[in-house]
């Protein structure tokens, strides 16, 4: 399994920070290059698209640990993406939160996409890291 964790700090309170990270139709107001939709239960399923236009990938998942304002943590099903993933939410004081984006996934072909981690994992780490910021700025931006 190939492992992908990246942190960013929010100037928001912790359930802030929750509801966006956890809207999956406001998405693509932070992550880059996504689309998603979706439940927002253990057990129901989530469903994102990563890609320009109709060039890309169909990431589908489903939610094994829904516990809010804390954690989410999916299962990839799908064809292009494996394993498990999670958000969790960290509390730092009243105002102040902290993301961690964690993926534990078996890179897609097989052998070649194993010998491939060390080289595509920077750039997926600049691409995580990059929608981070951006939720960042879009939660600090959009108080609630």
């Amino acid at each position: 399994m190939a492992r992908l964790v990246v942190t960013q700090e929010v100037d928001a309170p912790q359930q802030q920070v929750w509801d966006v990270l956890t809207d999956w139709k406001v998405h693509d107001r932070w992550m880059l290059l996504t689309r998603a939709s979706g439940d927002r239960a253990e057990g129901g399923s989530v469903e994102a698209f990563t890609g320009v236009g109709s060039v890309g990938f169909l990431d589908r998942m489903t939610i094994t640990m829904w516990e809010p304002p804390r954690m989410v943590v999916v299962r990839h099903t799908g064809q292009v993406v494996r394993g498990s993933g999670s958000f969790e939410v960290k509390a730092l004081s009243p105002g102040r939160s902290q993301v961690v984006w964690s993926e534990y996934v078996d890179p897609p072909l097989g052998p070649v996409g194993r010998l491939g981690w060390p080289l595509v994992r920077p750039v997926l780490q600049m691409f995580v890291q990059a929608s981070l910021r951006r939720l960042a700025r879009y939660v600090e931006e959009n108080p609630k």
